[in-house]
């Protein structure tokens, strides 16, 4: 299973403390129109962290209820319990997931052997397709290429990775030692182009949540051999891929989304909202960009 172009890492709208389905349910199909190329819910950008495994579930089965089939639903659904990644997983197998994304365990710090009997045991017992997730900037873990490769050989179910290093060489290593036609994505939307360019298959993004069709976009040129094209799309996205990281993600680009009426800005703490000097910026950026 190879995954390619743009997928949006989405985010989970709230209202009232609860998941707000029916604002999530229109960012889908918003997405959809848009030509995305595929949906990411449960991720860092979706609050994953906050949501209960009950939470988690039902956000899966509405993003795979209201996509129908049209795009691919990679479900974010990892742990650093590896037991609670068994179960989460189960749960996106029950709501009806294309794919799972499986972070790296975080704060425990696995050796090569830890992760490796981690994906196994995770294949083994919640058997379906997925994408590693390397973010050492959220775990405190870098799975270097020659794990990631080991990983990939061993472990059938692992089909492609997520590089969050913003490391190109770390990268062009990745895509280097690991199997033929395992997926690399970006995890870093100014990434996107340059990992393409080495070989790799698309991005996992932050961005696309507001910016949708130029991102898929780019990609598409990129495949068409329309270098010029793709080259002007990265750079009319680089101004607000550097202003959705003002402060923590996801509290720049659900920010982004209120002010483009999509819905009511709301996060689950520990998260709170843009500071004042943010938000004048956020907003500047958004408005010179024509999305506001």
């Amino acid at each position: 299973m190879t995954f390619q172009g743009a997928l949006t890492a989405l985010v989970t709208p709230f209202k009232n403390g609860e998941i707000d389905q029916d604002a999530y349910r229109e960012l889908i199909e918003w997405q959809i129109e848009q030509g995305i190329d595929g949906l990411v819910p449960c991720g860092t950008t979706g609050e994953a962290a906050t949501l209960t495994h009950e939470e988690q579930g039902e956000v899966i089965r509405i993003c795979v209820e209201q996509t129908k089939g049209r795009v691919p639903v990679i479900a974010g659904a990892g742990s650093n319990n590896t037991k609670e990644a068994v179960n989460l997983t189960n749960l996106a197998k029950q709501a009806g997931a294309d794919a799972t994304l499986q972070i790296t365990p975080y704060y425990n710090k696995p050796t090569p052997a830890g992760l490796l009997a981690h994906f196994k045991t995770l294949s083994e017992e919640a058997s379906m397709p997925f994408i590693l997730y390397n973010v050492p900037g959220r775990t405190g873990l870098n799975c270097m290429p020659k794990t990631i490769a080991m990983i990939a050989n061993e472990v059938s179910d692992v089909v492609g990775v997520k590089e969050a290093t913003a490391n190109l060489g770390q990268v062009s290593d990745v895509i280097e030692l690991c199997p033929e036609g395992f997926c690399v994505l970006s995890g870093d939307d100014f990434t996107a182009l340059p990992l393409l360019a080495l070989g790799g298959h698309g991005v996992i993004s932050v961005v696309s949540n507001i910016m949708p069709k130029t991102m898929s976009d780019m990609c598409a040129a990129y495949r068409a051999g329309d270098m010029k094209k793709a080259q002007e799309l990265h750079f009319k996205m680089q101004p607000v891929n550097r202003v959705m990281f003002i402060e923590t993600n996801p509290i720049p680009v659900k920010t982004a989304l209120g002010m483009m009426g999509k819905f009511e800005t709301s996060f689950r703490l520990p998260l709170v909202p843009l500071e004042d000097a943010s938000n004048a910026k956020l907003e500047a950026q958004l408005k010179e960009s024509g999305l506001i």
